[in-house]
């Protein structure tokens, strides 16, 4: 395998080891990802990027960190972080299984009990490249209303990838916020960004959770990212979770709530048609009608 020379310094500088090889892992337009061999046998991944906002990289780090300390959903260890770059465990990636998603269900409830101080953080994080306002307010609704949805409903509307009228069906929504967040619960540590491409189902049996946007939230969250673009064998999970951790009574009615924020992301950052997704999801709570 060709040994690519600039990465391989950086990480050999970052950990004191020598790299035998390099090769390029796929996807992701976010960061370049480069798989390592190293000299004392274990595989490793360099995520890079040149100029990333101040803090991306440590924030991913400490994300990673606050998440494996809840001993639940398996995450990478994390290797070494700098301005510039992060090297994690290598996850040897393996097949998406029944078993391995009852397992996941279970590890995630586990993750979310842990806990967070606060609905929150105490630094603002990242959404892929986008900012995510972590300031704590003392209820999730609050929070949710105030740090997720409204800040992005007006970037949407400034690049034009939210009209007047959907933008006014959202406010409206949230402004009655409390009518949909059904029972009160305790923050929750949450991966924030939990689609399929940022989970990895690994040869060891176990799904690995990566790239979070780490905070204390509600744990419905995560599970109606699961549901947004969906996984395989998501129903499993979902029922080996509630098996671990009831979750509360009308939990379905309130995915299109937590799904707003991620659709709202994407519409700032891609366009098409998630705008109009989140405000008929708006619209869909206001009408009284489940997800």
């Amino acid at each position: 395998m060709a040994r690519m020379a600039g990465t391989a310094a950086r990480a050999e500088a970052l950990l004191g080891l020598g790299v035998v090889s390099t090769t390029p892992v796929a996807g992701g337009d976010i960061c370049t990802s480069t798989r390592l061999r190293l000299t004392d046998g274990r595989g490793a991944i360099i995520k890079t990027r040149p100029h990333p906002p101040e803090g991306f990289f440590e924030r991913e780090a400490e994300g990673l960190r606050w998440l494996a300390d809840a001993d639940g959903a398996h995450v990478p260890h994390v290797l070494a972080v700098a301005d510039d770059c992060l090297v994690l465990d290598w996850i040897e990636p393996g097949k998406p299984t029944t078993d391995v998603a009852e397992r996941f269900g279970r590890a995630l409830a586990a993750t979310h009990q842990a806990g967070a101080d606060v609905f929150g953080g105490d630094q603002d994080g990242f959404v892929g490249l986008a900012p995510l306002p972590n300031r704590p307010l003392p209820t999730w609704p609050e929070f949710f209303a105030s740090r997720r949805v409204m800040p992005y409903v007006r970037a949407a509307v400034d690049r034009q990838a939210l009209t007047g009228e959907e933008a006014a069906t959202i406010e409206a929504a949230m402004r009655r916020i409390h009518d949909f967040a059904g029972p009160e619960e305790p923050p929750a540590r949450i991966h924030g960004d939990l689609w399929s491409g940022n989970l990895v189902w690994g040869s060891d049996g176990n799904v690995w959770l990566i790239d979070p946007a780490a905070h204390g939230g509600h744990r419905e969250t995560d599970l109606a990212m699961l549901a947004l673009f969906g996984i395989p064998h998501l129903q499993r999970v979902i029922d080996a979770y509630d098996e671990a951790t009831p979750l509360a009574a009308g939990w379905r009615d309130r995915v299109g709530l937590h799904q707003l924020h991620p659709l709202l992301v994407h519409a700032t950052l891609f366009g098409g048609t998630y705008g109009a997704r989140a405000a008929a999801a708006a619209q869909s709570l206001l009408d009284g009608k489940t997800s």
